[in-house]
């Protein structure tokens, strides 16, 4: 039987949601419509949007690693 919530479906789309925002943050008019709250239910978004930004490196190498894991392992 499988999981319905499975622990690499979780950080697949923890990956997608960090890389999705941070490519929100590059938008002007998406910044200003979606990242302008810093706290609250909104600021999830700016703050995966930093998170993406400030750790660029190890967020692409997760990516891949990721994408190989799924596309090969699973």
């Amino acid at each position: 039987m499988t999981n319905v919530y499975s622990l690499d479906g979780i950080l697949v789309f923890g990956l997608l949601f960090v890389c999705t925002c941070a490519y929100f943050k590059k938008v002007p008019r998406l910044k200003t419509w979606l990242l302008s709250e810093k706290k609250g239910v909104w600021g999830v978004f700016y703050k995966a949007a930093v998170i993406g930004t400030r750790l660029h490196a190890a967020v692409a190498v997760a990516c891949v690693v990721m994408a190989f894991y799924v596309l090969f392992i699973k």
